[in-house]
């Protein structure tokens, strides 16, 4: 089912740049180099774009007031139609949702979706950037930290559903040996839970190698019109459904232990790719994962496991790249890395390559058909979802 009147979009290209801490490269390079990459392999040329979504996060964390306009010239959207989309960590997945809107719409048959981070600017840490987004009267003079936050989170969702450290701790095992076969990652390694659990405590019960690192990155992607992109790609990736839901902005008046927003973004989704049985018709999936007991909060959220139950669909090997629903195969944000935006992005990049059977080393089993990349954050309350289909 497709939204009426809107046209079928085609993902028909994907690219990105080597995730790592501290670039040498400015934000402008990062974008060009992904944004480059996007456009050679769906065969098109800069002058062939027809408008240019960016995505990033804070300025702060680049520390150049007006990002947007600054990062313009290295996604190659000079004297084009251009703007630039935010909501925090969901901005990745956010901008392949602004993206479809102009080409379903009619408006343009092909653009350019470019997503970057560069977050090592921001000293001492990026932490400090995000002070200013609490309420000034009722949280801020609390001092709260987003990892305070979220160890609050991961503490309510293992009391209420009885999960143990250990089961989170498998979440960073899986997804940091995942990301061995990635060409971008940056803290890709082969770790026990014991090694997981022995790590610095940044936060109870949250331990250093359940957090995704500080990262500097961008991805990019083209979307066409059915008509372009029967003509440019043998292989076209189309977006079959697309989602997104925002809770309160108060984290306080929030259901910690189940993401609600995330389960409205996927029914919207669903609705609209015609998905009635989610767990048997998504085929590998890409959820957010900036926290080890984000991945099992968010499959829960995407109705791709029973509430509470994700740690023991996990235990079991279900989410394992030879599982019966990949889940992460990348290496996802706790293995690859994590610019914020340009994270979002890349789970796309996964899920199309995924689908296209070129994914290399991380390839799984059983030539998916379908897909899922989901991304959350703003005020920690927004989920982004977006499915593609072959």
């Amino acid at each position: 089912m497709r939204r009426r009147g809107s046209r079928r979009v085609a993902v028909i290209g994907a690219g990105l740049s080597r995730f790592v801490r501290r670039a040498l490269e400015t934000g402008k390079e990062l974008s060009y180099y992904a944004a480059g990459q996007a456009l050679e392999s769906a065969g098109v040329r800069r002058r062939d774009v027809e408008a240019v979504v960016m995505a990033s996060a804070p300025d702060a964390f680049d520390g150049q007031h007006m990002k947007g306009e600054y990062l313009l010239d290295g996604a190659g959207a000079y004297r084009k139609p251009y703007f630039r989309v935010y909501v925090g960590g969901g901005s990745g997945v956010f901008s392949i949702i602004s993206g479809w809107t102009l080409v379903a719409s009619g408006m343009f048959d092909l653009v350019l979706v470019v997503a970057e981070e560069k977050m090592s600017p921001t000293q001492p840490h990026p932490q400090a950037a995000f002070i200013t987004i609490f309420d000034h009267t009722i949280e801020r003079p609390l001092g709260p930290n987003l990892l305070w936050i979220f160890a609050l989170e991961q503490t309510r969702y293992m009391q209420t559903y009885g999960i143990r450290n250990e089961e989170i701790a498998l979440v960073s095992v899986k997804n940091k040996r995942n990301a061995l076969g990635h060409p971008a990652s940056q803290v890709a390694e082969a770790v026990t839970v014991e090694q997981v659990l022995a790590s610095e405590v940044v936060a109870w019960p949250v331990h250093r190698l359940m957090v995704s690192p500080v990262s500097d990155g961008a991805a990019a992607i083209v979307l066409a019109s059915e008509r372009v992109a029967r003509r440019l790609s043998p292989r076209p990736v189309w977006v079959e459904g697309i989602g997104w839901s925002l809770d309160t902005s108060y984290w306080g008046n929030r259901d910690l232990a189940y993401p609600r927003y995330v389960e409205q973004a996927a029914r919207m989704a669903y609705a609209m790719a015609g998905i009635t049985d989610p767990r048997r018709e998504i085929h590998v999936v890409e959820p957010y994962d900036p926290f080890a007991y984000k991945e099992l909060h968010h499959l829960e959220g995407l109705l791709l496991a029973d509430r509470g139950k994700a740690a023991e669909d996990l235990v079991r090997g279900r989410f394992d790249r030879e599982g019966a629903l990949p889940s992460s195969p990348s290496g996802g944000l706790l293995g690859v890395g994590n610019p914020i935006a340009a994270a979002g992005l890349m789970k796309v990049c996964e899920i199309f390559w995924q689908l296209r059977g070129e994914a290399g080393p991380r390839q799984v089993p059983n030539a998916p058909r379908r897909g899922l990349a989901q991304a959350w954050g703003d005020l920690m309350q927004i989920g982004t979802v977006v499915v593609l289909g072959v």
